[in-house]
C-alpha cells in the first residue's frame, strides 16, 4: 500500500511540474501615490523659462509627452517611486518636486542643471 501512495505522490509531483504557469501580469504603472496628473493633458500657464502653452502628458505606463506649437513633440519617461517624481528628457533624469496638485493646478519644481525651474500647469481642455 505504501508503494501505491509513493507512486501517486510522485505522479502528482511530476504532473505539477508540467503544468503551465499563468502569464505574468502586466507591469504596474510607475505611480504609487498621487494620480490626479496622470493621463491628463496639461498646459504651461506660468514659468520663467518654459514657453506658456507648452503641453505635458504623463501617460499611465510611464511615457512623458511634451508638445508645443513651435516645435516637434518630444517623448520622455517619468516615474514616481518612494514618494519622488522623476522626469527623464533626452536621457537626462530630473528630480521633480510636486508643489501643488489639484484638479485645476499642477505646480512643479524641476531640478534641471543650473537653477531649478518652477512651472504651473493647468488642464489643457479647449487649448489649441
Amino acid at each position: 500500500m505504501n508503494t501505491v501512495k509513493t507512486l501517486a505522490t510522485a505522479a502528482l509531483l511530476i504532473m505539477t511540474g508540467c503544468a503551465t504557469t499563468p502569464a505574468k501580469p502586466p507591469p504596474s504603472p510607475p505611480v504609487t501615490a498621487p494620480t490626479g496628473f496622470i493621463n491628463k493633458v496639461w498646459k504651461v500657464e506660468a514659468s520663467p523659462t518654459i514657453q506658456k502653452g507648452q503641453l505635458y502628458v504623463f501617460l499611465s505606463e510611464g511615457t512623458l509627452v511634451i508638445a508645443s506649437t513651435t516645435g516637434t513633440p518630444a517623448l520622455g519617461t517619468w516615474r514616481y517611486q518612494q514618494g519622488a517624481l522623476t522626469m527623464v528628457e533626452e536621457s537626462q533624469s530630473y528630480p521633480v518636486d510636486i508643489l501643488e496638485l489639484t484638479a485645476t493646478t499642477f505646480r512643479l519644481r524641476m531640478h534641471n542643471p543650473g537653477e531649478p525651474v518652477v512651472m504651473t500647469l493647468v488642464p489643457a481642455d479647449g487649448a489649441p
